[in-house]
């Protein structure tokens, strides 16, 4: 399957194929000579020029973020993800795209359910770090979701975005005809009582009607499925939710724990909208 998925990529230089190269060193090359090496946790650092002018997660928050989905709080939205990833799994050397990939356990809970060839993105490579021992037969790449995808036109049968930024016409460029992508997105209500007590933002009305009217042009709505999730946690599992997401970039969890220092367990709502796009099939 790991050939699967490299036959998907391209270089990010000249647009050429990428092989894998095997020994010592585990490298990826283009036939023109372009070459990115692995790090040694496992991931590939396709970024050029500049890098990427975002701010990456840091190793703190993907430490937050692993320790909290591996509990299994948000268990039943890997679940209904996989359930959703699926159907369009089930092809003989079928790849799955994890855009922003995180620390890599929402992939692994999919790979788990429909084993698939399976290439994982994200800017932060201490996130990335995790996601390569977590899913070490997947393509771990750093690579900026906003500069044109290091994969081939055509090569990609689902692509899934949890909580992470989405580009819609690389995305629809790089989905076989008929792919499908599921993009999982928080909906009104979304944490309010820990949002409130951490100054989280909270979630903007009109989100679902944002979401499909930019992903209108490349793709059909083809479903779309709320999930509510009940929490109760300590201050620390609360800290980690709060920090794990874009608060971190801000807030070191120290704040946050001191304010939620003496609350004692917080009951909250995670609510969860998944939307699944296909593209047009081929034409019949």
């Amino acid at each position: 399957m790991l050939s699967d998925a490299v036959s998907a990529l391209c270089c990010p230089i000249c647009q050429d194929g990428l092989a894998l190269e095997t020994g010592p060193r585990r490298a990826l090359r283009c036939p023109v000579g372009h070459s990115f090496d692995a790090a040694k946790q496992g991931y590939f650092n396709l970024l050029t020029g500049k890098g990427t002018a975002f701010e990456a997660d840091s190793a703190a928050m993907a430490a937050a973020r692993h320790g909290f989905l591996s509990a299994g709080h948000y268990t039943a939205l890997a679940d209904a993800l996989g359930d959703l990833a699926l159907p369009g799994l089930l092809r003989s050397g079928a790849v799955l795209f994890d855009s922003g990939t995180g620390t890599g356990n929402y992939l692994r809970a999919i790979l788990d359910r429909a084993p698939a060839a399976s290439i994982g993105l994200d800017i932060s490579k201490f996130a990335l770090r995790r996601a390569a021992r977590l899913n070490p037969d997947t393509l771990n790449l750093v690579w900026d979701v906003w500069r044109p995808l290091p994969l081939r036109t055509g090569t990609v049968d689902v692509v899934t975005v949890v909580f992470a930024p989405r580009n819609p016409g690389e995305f629809a460029r790089v989905l076989r005809p008929g792919g499908r992508a599921i993009v999982v997105t928080p909906r009104p209500g979304h944490l309010a009582e820990i949002s409130g007590l951490t100054g989280m933002l909270r979630i903007e009305e009109g989100k679902d009607e944002r979401l499909a009217e930019s992903m209108g042009g490349q793709f059909v709505l083809a479903g779309q499925e709320s999930l509510d999730i009940r929490l109760q946690l300590d201050e620390a599992e609360a800290a980690d939710l709060a920090f794990m997401g874009p608060a971190g970039h801000h807030l070191d969890r120290q704040e946050l724990l001191d304010s939620l220092r003496d609350t004692g367990p917080v009951e909250t709502t995670a609510k969860f909208s998944l939307t699944v796009f296909t593209t047009p099939p081929y034409p019949s």
